[in-house]
């Protein structure tokens, strides 16, 4: 297979280990294996839980480098961070928002991929959380006087939500609400760019089944994932859809992500 030659480097945020695999993991794949640089950064968990070491080993898997954590706590979860950091729905927005700053400027992305406005089809306060920071990072980067103390600015030349159309939930919405989970999608109108990531599917799930501690249990989509044929998990994951929240009109390929 013919890889494009110049895909452009590109920057995961988003909220829990596991999230990024099963938004963006064919896309990190993808950027990966063109030569691209990939990174994610991870808003919750600390260094010291042991979701950690999977979500290490997941990112190894997509080729998107080492973990890098905002180091604050999940939502729902206090095992997230054993030494008790706070969450990240309680943290100070100004001081989130400046960790997220070091990461971009460190690891300066053509393009960065967060969360959508929703949450992610289950609306987990989390995944807005971080969609609200990450909106607010990706400008304040760019900007010298904003946290100076971060590093040189930089600017990424686009922004992308990782989203579920109406139109595009198929299989994975039922498998959602077979364990009593709601399902928050967007207008097909709101996607700007759809992703078939079906040659790199066999990564994305291997990605997927690093979260071990999720695939083990019967309610996480990793879990749900897992206990699936082949061929339907397939169907699940093979494509990603994206919302280009940069101002102005989208350019270039509607089925690749383009800074």
């Amino acid at each position: 297979m013919t890889q494009p030659t110049a895909a452009p480097s590109l920057l995961g945020v988003f909220a829990h280990p596991d999230d990024e695999s099963l938004l963006a993991g064919g896309v990190l794949a993808q950027h990966a294996a063109s030569g691209a640089r990939t990174a994610v950064v991870t808003a919750t968990w600390t260094a010291d839980s042991h979701r950690v070491s999977e979500l290490a080993e997941a990112l190894h898997v997509l080729g998107a480098g080492a973990p890098r954590l905002l180091g604050y706590a999940d939502a729902r979860n206090p095992a997230s961070a054993p030494e008790g950091a706070v969450r990240l729905v309680d943290a100070p927005l100004d001081e989130a928002v400046g960790r997220l700053v070091a990461h971009i400027r460190e690891v300066r992305p053509d393009i960065v991929v967060g969360h959508d406005a929703l949450g992610q089809l289950t609306g987990h306060p989390d995944h807005r959380r971080a969609h609200q920071i990450t909106l607010l990072a990706v400008e304040a980067a760019g900007l010298p006087h904003l946290y100076p103390d971060a590093g040189e600015p930089w600017q990424p030349a686009a922004l992308y939500a990782a989203t579920h159309p109406q139109s595009g939930v198929g299989r994975l919405g039922p498998l959602l609400q077979s364990v009593g989970k709601t399902l928050l999608v967007v207008p097909d109108a709101y996607v700007t760019t759809t992703v078939d990531v079906s040659p790199w599917a066999a990564v994305k799930m291997e990605a997927i089944l690093a979260h071990r501690s999720e695939a083990a249990r019967e309610r996480p989509l990793p879990g749900l994932l897992a206990r699936l044929p082949e061929a339907e998990r397939d169907e699940i994951i093979r494509t990603e859809s994206f919302t280009r929240l940069t101002p102005g009109p989208a350019p270039g390929d509607p089925h690749r992500l383009v800074a």
